[in-house]
């Protein structure tokens, strides 16, 4: 198969030498992350059920999901939630196979249940969140596509890529993952709903860090800002760790002592008061927000896993940004690959596979071209290996 793919050099400024950069990171437990992980995993869920029952993945699109935020009073030493988020599960899915009915709505409220338990251990899932499933059929043309078993693309869209992170995007993924993870251990009463803004100017970068407190653990004003001290500190000391740039951290900037204004909540998320979230308007599936860089819209979280190029080719073209730094070896500072699809065409023949480098000082473009192309065709022959590791939640897209 003769592949479209273009190849071509980029002469400027790699954005890691840019004299300001922006990265953000919304965490797990932000609202916007909540619908893409639920999202996620009622389509790794289906995918199970339809593996087993048919040996096939069949058509699903899970990823409309709303969350609308609840009512709560949180309090030093432990407040209470007032009204429960509500969670919409929307989207199609394949829910009648030769008359014998999937239990489509099922799965997808159990997956919902199993990854907010997994997740959240401080919400209640029997009071603290409603839980519906509004998903629906399949419009006959897309499912039609979708069922010829030539795995051709359900939409014309576009998937993007760079490589490599800069220090400010590996600073800000690292640093909630961090706080998420092992910071929890020392310091319970830091929540899941956190997000990491990160602001370079030349050498400096700044870490604003917005995370909510579970009240229960915070037994006064004093104690909230003690904890919020202890977690600028860590947060520093890990970040020092991760580059040699001058970094600064700002935790909760939001607080107003004389308007008695705290970051504190019953359970770790602001969801549970008013905060409403969306899948896709948040992280792209590389885990970051980053507006100096080439990116899509495309909402990647509960696609099917199969031939819906807005979740393969964003995915993909990462991997094969990744896998052309590391064959130039320094040769190459900074790369872009954008993925073009038609829909109706075969999703491992794109419209275009195109790939953008900017080379370091003194190197050939010509010396790469080859391998650049080999990679490209390489990858796209085996896009479909993508669907058992998006299964399997091997592969994250946010």
């Amino acid at each position: 198969m003769a592949r479209n793919i273009s190849i071509e050099q980029l002469n400027r400024v790699p954005t890691h030498k840019s004299d300001v950069e922006i990265v953000e990171r919304k965490g797990i437990g932000h609202p916007d992350s909540i619908c893409d992980g639920i999202a996620e995993a009622v389509s790794r869920e289906l995918s199970k059920y339809y593996l087993k029952e048919y040996g096939r993945v069949l058509h699903h699109n899970t990823d409309q999901l709303e969350a609308v935020g609840g009512q709560s009073k949180p309090k030093y030493s432990g407040g209470k939630i007032l009204e429960p988020s509500y969670i919409i599960l929307s989207g199609r899915a394949t829910s009648q196979v030769d008359g014998e009915s999937i239990p489509v709505k099922s799965i997808s409220i159990g997956a919902t249940k199993n990854y907010l338990k997994s997740n959240f251990k401080h919400l209640n899932i029997d009071t603290d969140v409603i839980i519906d499933s509004m998903i629906g059929h399949g419009s006959v043309d897309l499912r039609g596509l979708f069922d010829t078993g030539k795995l051709k693309s359900n939409d014309t869209s576009f998937g993007v890529g760079f490589a490599p992170l800069s220090d400010t995007e590996k600073l800000v993924l690292a640093t909630e993952k961090y706080i998420n993870g092992d910071l929890k251990k020392t310091l319970p009463a830091v929540g899941y709903d956190v997000k990491v803004m990160g602001f370079r100017e030349k050498n400096t970068i700044n870490l604003t860090v917005a995370a909510a407190f579970v009240d229960k653990y915070v037994k006064d004003h004093s104690e909230y800002q003690s904890i919020k001290e202890q977690l600028r500190s860590k947060v520093l000391d890990n970040a020092v760790k991760l580059t040699d740039k001058k970094v600064q951290v700002f935790v909760n900037t939001g607080d107003s002592e004389a308007e008695h204004v705290e970051y504190l909540t019953v359970t770790g998320l602001s969801m549970e008061n008013g905060d409403d979230g969306s899948v896709g308007r948040g992280n792209r599936v590389n885990g970051l927000i980053t507006p100096y860089r080439a990116m899509s819209m495309e909402a990647a979280a509960g696609k099917n896993p199969v031939t819906h190029v807005g979740k393969l080719y964003n995915v993909l073209a990462n991997l094969i940004a990744d896998d052309v730094v590391k064959e130039a070896d320094g040769d190459i500072e900074e790369v872009l690959v954008r993925i073009v699809s038609q829909i109706g065409r075969e999703i491992s023949d794109p419209h275009v596979a195109s790939v953008q480098a900017i080379y370091a000082s003194g190197v050939q473009a010509s010396k790469y071209e080859g391998k650049i192309r080999s990679i490209v065709d390489e990858r796209l022959s085996r896009v479909s290996d993508l669907t058992n590791q998006f299964v399997e939640g091997k592969l994250s897209v946010f």
